[in-house]
């Protein structure tokens, strides 16, 4: 079974861990680990009664399986491997490997490229473009900024110059209404003036109509 699931994760090109050999103080218990592989886990928090005695497993219609009995599963050699034999290589590959390609990655992903010759600093790249984009914050926020006085002043001269208008319509206006004014007045002085003029024409043949009717009866009396 474990020879099967081996040779499906090699047509896959699926890499996995596999024990240091070239340490000569582990090298033969960890060539015989990696014959091993993949080991068939299995975990409990539970503790299960077995005959007489308390056991860490998992119970099943079937019947327990014991978490630390090595013919039940790889638990115990799954431990000692990474816990006490090679810990120490585990950290250096984790450090070596797997978080070279996360920091990388993350290089990349910032537009850097680390070709590992001159390694760069995560977290002097972050501090970097965290200026960077404390930088472009405040050049957005002065833009914004300026932008905004600009508005405020470009208002504020539209205002100025609609009320300058405003009051040139105004005084057009006035002037407007007083020419009129003058207008309508000397209109009325003229027909003022005409009624006078036309009073005094009634008068003046009032009057001659009436001194031709005096001298008419006078010369009617002598007769």
């Amino acid at each position: 079974f474990k020879a099967n699931i081996m040779e499906e994760l090699r047509a896959n090109d699926v890499e996995i861990y596999t024990f240091p050999t070239d340490d000569e103080t582990v090298a033969e218990v960890n060539k015989d680990m990696n014959d091993m592989m993949p080991f068939a886990v299995v975990g409990s928090r539970e503790d299960v009664k077995v005959g007489e005695t308390v056991v860490r497993g998992r119970e099943y219609p079937w019947g327990v399986v014991e978490i630390e009995n090595e013919l039940h599963c790889d638990f115990v050699k799954l431990r000692e491997m990474l816990i006490r034999t090679n810990m120490e290589d585990l950290r250096e590959v984790t450090h070596r490997k797997h978080y070279e390609l996360y920091r990388r990655g993350k290089l990349k992903q910032m537009g850097i490229t680390d070709d590992g010759a001159h390694p760069v600093s995560l977290q002097e790249t972050y501090e970097q473009k965290r200026a960077e984009h404390l930088d472009e914050l405040q050049r957005i926020e002065n833009e914004m900024r300026q932008n905004f006085v600009n508005k405020v002043r470009e208002k504020d001269l539209e205002l100025k110059r609609n009320e300058k208008e405003l009051a040139a319509k105004y005084e057009g206006l006035r002037k407007e209404n007083n020419e009129e004014k003058k207008r309508l007045d000397e209109e009325r002085k003229k027909l003022e003036d005409d009624l006078a003029a036309i009073k005094k024409k009634r008068e003046d043949l009032e009057r001659a109509n009436a001194e031709h009717a005096n001298g008419q009866n006078t010369k009617s009396k002598k007769k």
